[in-house]
């Protein structure tokens, strides 16, 4: 029998040796885990239960937010759209433009071996857009992009008809453009107080897009008072994330009621199609311009004659400024109204009638609206001299808009 337990006791006596020489070597191994419940016959630690310093603080005043408004919106919009949609056309423009015979010929080098006769082909481009009837009249609103250079303009209505326009007049600066057809019974549009419009508000975008169409897409107002874009020479856009897309370009932006908010005009995208960044020009404003291009022809603004820079804390620290305020005159237009009064490529312009100028496409937004042969006082500093100058306000001459950078495009 000893012989039998004598092979078992030294490999347990070996495991006891092993497990004391572990246990003097690391002793917390033998400590029970603090993460680690407690065996249930455990009795439950004693909670330790400190002093602490009494506060003397009042307490935090929140701000309570109002009861939660739930007023019911519609279920649809039918109403709405059935009231401007009738007065929302398509516009298709074309013309006539002159190619040669074959591709080469543009070329100079090829074009000297050729025959000096060769007649030419002609080509026609066509394009779409949208259109917005405003009048019983049959005056239309539309992009200035959606018509420019073209031969022939053709409005389609919902209901059918169709007929040519006549272009009434155009505003590059503003993009805008008022057309006239001639039928009876024209469906008109209601225009709403567009300085009404908040973000948030629901709006409902009415187009040709792509050409499939008239089609109706929902979203709100994202922003208002939009610019610093690149579009435009004067920008106020009212921004939706309505879907807009190619087509849709003079069409309506339209409230639930069913009332013209703004006129369609581009969109920021990368990929050419919607990506909810909208923009739209105020009905306030396209009713200013539709009102001088009927009655005038063209829209009168005033105008100083400077080419202006705005002002960084750089430069504003170079002048000796406390502030970064005022526009820095980089070029004066020669015989124009701020060369009349002397004001020189290097001032500084503080303020136009007595208001400080923070904002340089403000301050021309404001100008404009100045009628031209009004004195203007102005102030200016000059080699660090403060100066008043009285500017008669001239008339700003008709210029054709720069291209949209390349993530901001129109939305023919």
């Amino acid at each position: 029998m000893r012989r039998f337990l004598l092979p078992l006791v030294w490999p347990s006596v070996a495991g006891i040796l092993l497990a004391v020489l572990l246990l003097i070597a690391f002793p917390q191994l033998g400590e029970q885990s603090p993460d680690l419940p407690l065996p249930s016959n455990s009795p439950e630690p004693e909670l330790q239960v400190t002093d602490t310093p009494e506060i003397n603080r009042p307490a935090p005043e929140v701000r309570d937010a109002p009861a939660l408004s739930r007023n019911a919106g519609p279920v649809s919009y039918s109403e709405a759209v059935e009231r401007a949609a009738p007065a929302v056309v398509n516009i298709y423009s074309s013309r006539i433009v002159e190619s040669e015979q074959h591709p080469l010929m543009s070329d100079p080098f090829f074009r000297q071996f050729s025959d000096k006769d060769m007649p030419s082909r002609q080509r026609m481009l066509s394009s779409l857009g949208s259109g917005v009837i405003v009048s019983d009249e049959g005056y239309v609103l539309t992009n200035h992009h959606v018509i420019s250079g073209a031969d022939q303009i053709q409005v389609a209505l919902r209901d059918g008809r169709e007929t040519l326009a006549q272009v009434i007049g155009t505003d590059p600066e503003s993009d805008l453009a008022v057309l006239r057809i001639d039928l009876d019974d024209l469906p008109v549009i209601a225009l709403s107080n567009s300085s009404q419009a908040a973000v948030g508000d629901v709006a409902l975008a009415i187009g040709n897009p792509f050409g499939v169409g008239q089609t109706v897409t929902m979203g709100i107002v994202s922003a208002t008072g939009r610019s610093h874009l690149g579009l435009n020479a004067y920008e106020d856009f009212i921004q939706t994330d309505a879907a807009i897309n190619p087509g849709n370009s003079g069409g309506a932006l339209i409230n639930p009621e069913g009332a013209l908010v703004g006129i369609n005009t581009a969109i920021f995208s990368r990929s050419g199609g919607s990506q909810g960044i909208g923009f739209a020009i105020p009905a306030n404003l396209a009713r200013e311009i539709l009102d001088e291009l009927v009655t005038k022809g063209r829209v009168i603004r005033g105008w100083l004659g400077i080419e202006a820079q705005e002002m960084t804390p750089e430069l504003a620290a170079s002048f000796g400024l406390d502030s970064v305020v005022g526009i820095v005159i980089s070029g004066v237009v020669p015989d124009g109204p701020a060369d009349a009064a002397g004001i020189q490529p290097g001032d500084v312009l503080l303020e136009v009638k007595d208001r400080t100028i923070r904002d340089a496409r403000a301050v021309m937004t404001d100008i404009a609206a100045i009628a031209p042969g009004t004195t203007l006082p102005l102030s200016l500093v000059r080699n660090g001299e403060r100066l008043e100058v009285n500017l008669e306000v001239g008339e700003r001459p008709t210029a054709e808009v720069s291209p949209p950078p390349p993530d901001a495009s129109p939305s023919e």
